[in-house]
């Protein structure tokens, strides 16, 4: 073959390569699996597996999925943030005792579990999970914001001051060292506040989407006040 015949025959083998490579790189099966399939993927499967109904009006689908994958399938949110292990499932319906899970929609979400106190101090606060579902804003945890639900998730910080530290002119309902009542205590944010902001927002449009429980008489921190 002569040298330029080879040439040739290179260059358009080259160019051949590269045209099937453009197609298989923008073909959108290609696209889902390496542009977000993994995603994709959790967000049908977070829908699938929300135990209550959702309130998808004005919301991204997309968001509320993941987010739900977070809540339900990975950190189990509910866990600590019902009214405890007594009424978490529907009668009958209690995984722990080898059935079917049915969980409790009256009161999930809605807080309420005591976690008992930190400390032997006299007066010591008892720990009991915040109510997470919207008020009648339709914001999560009560009305907050996104801006201090990621606050809170990334720096521990407890806005509503249940707890506060102990000193000489508060001794009562208050965490003593080494405890530090500016900090949620028992809620695992130092573990939260690692993930990322996108994935922190769709945790927030997943529980600005679940129903309000509206919780314990005011003036109980654990009101919430539904439509």
């Amino acid at each position: 073959m002569k040298r330029h015949q080879l040439i040739k025959w290179a260059v358009t083998l080259a160019a051949s390569a590269a045209i099937i490579a453009a197609m298989f790189v923008h073909s959108p099966h290609v696209q889902a699996q390496n542009e977000g399939g993994d995603r994709d993927s959790r967000v049908e499967i977070g829908l699938h597996i929300a135990p209550v109904p959702l309130n998808l009006e004005g919301k991204n689908r997309a968001l509320v999925g993941l987010g739900s994958y977070w809540v339900n399938a990975v950190a189990s949110c509910n866990d600590c943030h019902d009214a405890g292990p007594a009424t978490q499932f529907l009668p009958g319906a209690n995984p722990y005792f080898g059935q079917p899970p049915v969980v409790n929609p009256a009161t999930y979400l809605g807080g309420g579990q005591d976690f008992g106190p930190l400390t032997t101090t006299p007066n010591a606060p008892h720990i009991v999970s915040r109510n997470l579902t919207p008020d009648k804003t339709g914001l999560p945890e009560g009305g907050r914001s996104f801006a201090e639900f990621y606050r809170i998730l990334t720096t521990g910080i407890d806005l509503d001051h249940l707890h506060p530290a102990c000193s000489s002119s508060v001794t009562t309902n208050c965490l003593a060292p080494p405890f530090d009542g500016n900090l949620l205590q028992i809620m695992p944010w130092p573990s939260f506040k690692n993930m990322d902001e996108q994935d922190i927002r769709a945790i927030y449009e997943y529980l600005s989407a679940v129903p309000c429980v509206a919780g314990p008489p005011s003036p109980s921190p654990l009101h919430n006040e539904c439509q």
